[in-house]
């Protein structure tokens, strides 16, 4: 898949970008059209900036149609959490923003470039996307592209602080998937002793995340079949271990939580091989329907 990291016009996602572009589009409304600024009452590169998340997140397929989850979120009668008031919903957009993989940086940051590491400076993280641009004969971005990418993910997951940004902080801290609290920052010397911003992404419990979350995952991935390995579910691709940021006992805890409320899923320990099992797959959107409303 050719990676793309540019669309978004250097504005990360608010929190109620999402709705309002679900909104536009389910009135016949055009990103392209001249009107669509005053519709959405916002600047031009804006737009393209909302028309974007909403493929980004997959509440757009790419021909432009409204997706399932889109309507199962935002859907003016049925829509479960238009507003997106519970922090389950931010997790399941947040695992949509990696799976769709049409904003590549995510998918290459929790996937890929966290593995064996969980500090890392923009540097970094440049060095290795323009290695993945060149093992795949890209050449089709700048430099200043990426470095771009890479400050609006950041600005997406880190949670501002006045003093030490530069940026519009109050714009900033309506971002969409600030509340996950997946990233945090500290000021360091790297290898060449030079004081510089770091920043993780710590692997932990992820105590706020619901479970029903992680089951959706699951379910939602092809590549599953009905036994999964537990080093699978933890470090493979996909993985609700890799998008969601889980230590090894954060997964157990789910994957506990999942098995103690859903029959027919099961979890073996035998001669030291650990399974998540499935005895019939239950529908991941009858699962969700449960969770939205208890």
């Amino acid at each position: 898949m050719k990676l793309q990291f540019s669309g978004h016009e250097s504005f990360i996602c608010k929190h109620f970008w999402l709705k309002k572009g679900y909104d536009f589009i389910s009135q016949e409304g055009d990103f392209n059209a001249e009107s669509a600024v005053v519709d959405l009452g916002v600047g031009r590169n804006m737009v393209i900036s909302i028309s974007y998340w909403l493929k980004a997140f997959g509440i757009l397929e790419a021909e432009g149609t409204i997706s399932e989850l889109g309507n199962y979120l935002f859907h003016p009668q049925t829509g479960v959490d238009p507003y997106i008031e519970n922090l389950g919903t931010v997790w399941l957009l947040h695992y949509s923003l990696i799976n769709t993989q049409k904003a590549s940086i995510y998918s290459l940051f929790f996937n890929e470039f966290r593995r064996g590491r969980e500090a890392f400076t923009k540097a970094q993280l440049q060095t290795f996307i323009k290695r993945k641009l060149e093992d795949g004969q890209q050449k089709s971005f700048s430099g200043n592209t990426v470095n771009s990418d890479i400050s609006v993910f950041i600005r997406n997951y880190l949670r501002p602080v006045y003093k030490e940004t530069k940026i519009d902080v109050e714009e900033d801290f309506t971002g969409l998937l600030i509340d996950l609290d997946l990233m945090k920052t500290y000021t360091s010397k790297d290898a060449d002793d030079k004081l510089v911003d770091w920043y993780q992404v710590e692997s932990k419990l992820q105590v706020d995340l619901p479970s029903v979350v992680v089951l959706f995952s699951i379910l939602d991935n092809p590549a599953y079949g009905n036994s999964i390995a537990f080093k699978e579910l933890l470090t493979g691709n996909n993985s609700p271990g890799a998008i969601f940021a889980l230590n090894e006992a954060g997964l157990f805890s789910k994957i506990t939580a999942i098995v103690e409320k859903y029959k027919g899923i099961t979890y073996t320990e035998t001669a030291g091989v650990r399974e998540l099992q499935f005895r019939n797959k239950p529908n991941k959107w009858t699962l969700l329907n449960g969770y939205f409303k208890d």
